[in-house]
């Protein structure tokens, strides 16, 4: 696994071994920025779920300003620093060693607002996406132009509307899909 573009291009990643932690694969991080390419540049990120950080360091790589890695795993938060580390990333991001809905309601309190908000729960964590994306909906941390991304298993799918949420696009590729949501 390794940083694809930007600053820390082809820069190797660590990562975890076992089921719980499934990093993006390169070729789907890689299509997801390229939908997302305008969208990069001094945006705020929220990677729920983030694992080994992999798609937050990707942003800060293309140029995000803050990025917000939310990991519930002692083991896998500490794979995201020491990627941070080892990149010698020294600013920019908060680690949020905390499950993602509590994470959530710390940072709509703080009054947080983000650009992109990743999320990709372990597989059999399913009922977390309808929670978490009803959860986002209806809080401040989205602005009118957000956008929200899922990334999920093309056998299951998380829902088309939460809220105002709404999914406008769908990418597949391989066994992974990738659910775009906005508010309409």
């Amino acid at each position: 696994m390794r940083v694809i573009a930007g600053k820390y291009r082809s820069r190797p990643l660590r990562s975890l071994r076992g089921l719980d932690v499934r990093p993006t694969t390169d070729r789907l991080r890689e299509t997801l920025f390229n939908v997302l390419a305008p969208a990069v540049e001094d945006s705020v990120w929220l990677d729920l779920y983030a694992g080994t950080g992999a798609v937050g360091i990707e942003a800060l790589s293309r140029g995000a300003r803050m990025l917000y890695f939310v990991e519930g795993s002692r083991k896998a938060a500490a794979v995201i620093r020491q990627n941070l580390r080892l990149l010698q990333i020294e600013e920019g991001y908060e680690v949020l060693e905390r499950e993602a809905e509590p994470a959530l309601r710390l940072l709509d309190s703080r009054g947080v607002s983000c650009d992109v908000c990743f999320l990709d729960p372990p597989y059999h964590k399913e009922r977390d996406y309808a929670r978490v994306l009803d959860f986002v909906a209806q809080s401040r941390l989205l602005k009118p132009a957000s956008i929200v991304v899922a990334e999920h298993e093309k056998h299951f799918d998380p829902g088309g509307k939460f809220g105002a949420l709404e999914r406008y696009r769908e990418l597949t590729q391989g066994d992974a899909v990738l659910s775009f949501y906005k508010l309409r």
